[in-house]
């Protein structure tokens, strides 16, 4: 066949690809034989920001002589080439900030040991709706189906629950997950989860620890600038163990055979990633066609949430000490005064107060003050939980505890006082009423018998009384 005649004949960019097939059923090189003028130039002089290793066209060179190794490219090439497959794709690879609208055809006949297909590509500089939308009736239904349960939803956590397990089950894997990365704190929390129920594996919840951020760092460049991984048999893990040990490593012990790996992400942020392990590998295409699609609009979604949650963590948390603010402890107040939050069990209130910050602030700075303050709030987090402890202005702490006991609060105290050390010394007061609704009056008397203990401390320590003079 006269392969320089086939991809002339097309007026978009097109190749002509081969794939060497082995004896055991696997592939060997794969090269790019020819290409028409205007594939040539896609080489010779790329368009936008788009760049290939080498920019010299060679007829039969490898495709790695000119793209670092694509597992996904490969795997197309393969189906078309080989296994006579016509395909589609429409991706964005993290390597170009350009959409790849992509099609592989079969050739025949074979030569040899080589089967051939045609590469034909088409560049966006933004992404095409329609091109992302043409997918199968089927997956377009049931994509649509499992991510309008998002819209509206008032639990979003319990909503991703539920499209995470439609995932799995549209992609016939056997465990599905999506797991967030937090670049500030360098942690991962587990959005969702959904294990097939013959399935006899750990939830990622019990594999996380706090060194696995480093390694869902690293799958960035194990993707190597792909738009996802998909090791889908033996072969493809060994590329995962060569790129990442360590994580290959970590899958063969919870015995994952094979991977689907896609990044989430919203504009230029990314959130996490999303996978699914253990597959037919017959399925891979329909797996990435499904993930393509679905991360498209869950990394929109995501990136929503994670903006409302910054956006009313900010709102309602202390930005020098991550208790929550004074504005948030009137809501709840007022809440529980109306009988919407535990209406019937007893409250606890304990009123805390920095003693000499304005001595600090006056004699060593205010920075010095704002790390008193931040290691009060740090004293009473220890002690009681982050959504129980309120800053309510200045050096003056709020605890607010449902159904405690007085025995409860007073060991509590005592662990305040334990824990303090010398820099921080804080007088404590609380009350503790039978019924949440009467919140307002053990916010009274706690105030009240806070003070009577500062009273009580400048008694024992007059050089330390807050109206210091500049001769003190």
């Amino acid at each position: 066949m006269d392969f320089q005649n086939v991809v002339d004949s097309m007026g978009a960019m097109t190749c002509v690809v081969s794939v060497e097939r082995l004896d055991n059923g696997g592939y060997g090189d794969i090269r790019i034989v020819t290409g028409n003028r205007a594939y040539i130039d896609s080489i010779e002089h790329p368009m936008g920001d788009v760049r290939m290793l080498s920019s010299t066209f060679r007829p039969n060179s490898l495709y790695t002589d000119y793209l670092t190794r694509d597992l996904n490219f490969e795997d197309f090439c393969y189906r078309a080439a080989v296994e006579k497959k016509c395909l589609h794709s429409y991706a964005h690879p993290d390597r170009f900030d350009v959409w790849f609208n992509m099609t592989f055809l079969p050739l025949v006949p074979d030569e040899g040991n080589l089967s051939f297909c045609t590469y034909t590509m088409e560049i966006n500089m933004v992404a095409d709706s329609a091109r992302l939308s043409n997918v199968s009736s089927e997956l377009a239904s049931a994509i649509l189906e499992t991510t309008i349960k998002l819209r509206g939803a008032r639990n979003f956590e319990a909503a991703m629950a539920d499209v995470i397990k439609d995932i799995r089950k549209i992609c016939l894997a056997k465990q599905c997950c999506i797991l967030l990365m937090e670049p500030v704190t360098r942690t991962c929390t587990v959005l969702c989860e959904d294990i097939a129920e013959e399935v006899q594996k750990k939830p990622m919840v019990e594999i996380i620890d706090d060194s696995f951020y480093d390694l869902a760092e690293s799958w960035e460049s194990t993707i190597h600038g792909s738009n996802c991984l998909i090791a889908k048999d033996s072969k493809d893990m060994e590329v995962v163990r060569e790129r990442n040990p360590e994580w290959y490593n970590s899958l063969i012990r919870n015995n994952v055979s094979s991977i689907v790996l896609f990044p989430l992400k919203s504009g230029d942020e990314r959130h996490g990633y999303i996978w699914a392990t253990d597959f037919d590998a017959e399925n891979a295409p329909k797996i990435k066609e499904t993930l393509e699609l679905a991360t498209y609009i869950l990394g929109a979604e995501i990136g929503n949430h994670l903006l409302l949650r910054r956006l009313q963590i900010l709102s309602s948390r202390d930005m020098l000490t991550g208790v929550l603010n004074r504005n948030e402890m009137n809501n709840y107040v007022e809440r529980m005064s109306n009988g919407r939050v535990s209406p019937g069990k007893p409250v606890g209130v304990l009123f805390a107060d920095l003693n000499g910050l304005k001595r600090v602030n006056y004699t060593v700075g205010h920075s010095a003050g704002d790390e008193l303050i931040r290691s009060g709030a740090r004293v009473l987090r220890s002690v009681f939980h982050d959504e129980e402890v309120f800053r309510a202005g200045g050096d003056e702490f709020t605890v607010i505890v449902v159904g405690i006991t007085d025995e409860e609060m007073k060991a509590g105290i005592q662990k305040i006082r334990d824990i303090s050390g010398e820099n921080v010394k804080l007088s404590v007061g609380y009350h503790i009423e039978d019924d949440c609704r009467n919140v307002r009056t053990a916010l009274r008397k706690a105030d009240e018998n806070m003070y009577l203990d500062k009273r009580r401390y400048y008694e024992l320590h007059p050089e330390l009384k807050r109206g210091v003079s500049k001769n003190s």
